[in-house]
């Protein structure tokens, strides 16, 4: 006999852990399900654990950048002792979720769920029915379709490597690839990364990577752009990755080969089609309240539905959205105005609102202030050349519509004008604003013009 609950959640991630609280306190039955250890991609196997080993590395290249200017002595990386700090957070993560979800009567369960109908699953030969189900089982690393592909290990491997090896190739150039390999060079490994497009980071603006380039090249990172990776080897050594491009051929020898090259929602194993759940290129297909369109109980949130950008303030974002529509009725949609996005090089590259290209292609009237301040003190202080922003005001409303930045404190002071862009905030209301000083918040008033 199946075990029936008001709603079934398949993940444990921030959205399921949101999601789960919210209707359990207004009084619902409610079950979770992970064939994982609870906790998510963000705080195991991503943000979380990852920003822990950038904080080791950012500490030590901020030493190493000061040497000569009152710090002495030699700065070395200990991998091990990172991963057990990192560690330190990440373990006791499950434990603690499970106990949470104990505490406020929510049940949960181990293993991989796949719908038997539209408001069935079966998991470990157990049928649970919902009266809503909602997919919160995040992304898995995309299929490369390239011979050796089982070879690559993904962000969960290199997160959790004992030892470093000496020299990495990563296989694509968007936010992994970038974050990894700035932790990696600065713990002495030989990284290189093998980008399919034309530049990396495509999602920031073209200036401010092209500034942040110049770091990659600081500390080694051997950045080959139209590279497209055919095949990986198992050889005696290690591995051989074979790329093509405009070049010619290339291979390369590695002893470790690292999959950046992009994620998607992770649907394939819950039979979608058994529950008449409606999806096209690895995508459920969803209305505007993240409901899907062919099956009225099942809803989606965070980087399983995919409507807005695949980061961890969405996921908590979605499922409020689909709790307010769960227990008032359809209404609630999401708004994506002003989500920040950071990729935690060393130093960070952040953005929010639009792009350049993107205020042009909506044929708004904006003046843009772009600059690279390797001169400005917050630059001169932590003894980073690399700081640089593209700012986006509006013409006439004198609205900040983007802002772009790189450099120190970029990923804190992003916040601002998310601020900004999210309730309307102007120029000159920023440049009006009284900043500690100095902090590089009190840039903000220069860069917007």
């Amino acid at each position: 006999m199946a075990k029936s609950y008001k709603l079934i959640i398949i993940g444990t991630g921030t959205a399921a852990m949101v999601a789960a609280m919210r209707v359990r306190a207004a009084g619902w039955s409610v079950a979770v399900i992970d064939f994982r250890p609870f906790g998510g991609t963000c705080a195991l196997r991503g943000c979380d654990p990852k920003k822990m080993l950038v904080g080791g590395a950012s500490a030590a290249d901020h030493a190493r950048r000061m040497r000569g200017k009152g710090i002495v002595g030699e700065i070395d990386l200990d991998w091990a002792d990172l991963i057990k700090f990192k560690r330190s957070f990440t373990d006791p993560v499950p434990e603690k979720h499970e106990h949470r979800y104990a505490e406020k009567g929510i049940d949960t369960f181990h293993g991989k769920a796949r719908f038997t109908g539209p408001k069935t699953l079966e998991l470990n030969g157990q049928v649970l029915e919902g009266e809503h189900i909602l997919i919160a089982a995040g992304a898995e690393p995309n299929r490369l379709g390239i011979p050796g592909e089982e070879h690559l290990i993904t962000n969960e491997g290199f997160l959790n490597l004992e030892a470093l090896p000496e020299r990495i190739v990563l296989v694509g150039g968007g936010y992994i690839a970038a974050e990894f390999s700035h932790v990696a060079a600065r713990a002495g490994a030989k990284v290189t990364i093998l980008q399919h497009g034309e530049r990396m980071l495509k999602h920031f603006e073209p200036e401010l990577v092209d500034w942040l380039m110049a770091k990659f090249e600081e500390i080694g990172i051997d950045v080959r752009t139209g590279a497209t990776v055919e095949a990986i080897d198992r050889i005696e050594t290690g591995y051989r990755v074979t790329a093509s491009g405009e070049g010619g051929d290339l291979s390369l020898e590695a002893d470790l080969v690292v999959h950046s090259a992009g994620r998607s929602p992770a649907l394939g194993d819950l039979d979608l089609d058994a529950a008449g759940v409606e999806h096209e290129n690895g995508r459920l297909k969803l209305n505007c309240f993240l409901q899907s369109t062919s099956n009225p109980v099942v809803y989606a949130a965070g980087d399983a539905a995919q409507k807005g950008p695949p980061l961890t303030p969405v996921s908590s974002h979605d499922a409020k959205v689909v709790v307010a529509n769960l227990l008032e009725g359809n209404h609630a949609e999401p708004d994506y105005t002003g989500v920040p996005s950071v990729a935690f090089t060393i130093p960070p590259i952040a953005a929010v609102g639009l792009t350049e290209a993107e205020a042009k292609q909506q044929g708004l009237r904006f003046r843009v202030n772009c600059q690279k301040a390797s001169d400005w003190f917050t630059a001169r202080q932590t003894a980073e050349p690399v700081y640089g922003f593209k700012v986006l005001v509006e013409e006439g409303s004198e609205r900040i519509i983007g802002a772009h930045l790189v450099g120190p404190h970029a990923d804190q002071m992003i916040n601002l004008f998310t601020l900004a862009i999210r309730h309307g905030l102007t120029a000159p209301q920023l440049k009006s604003t009284m900043f500690a000083y100095p902090t590089g918040a009190s840039d903000v008033g220069y860069m917007v013009g």
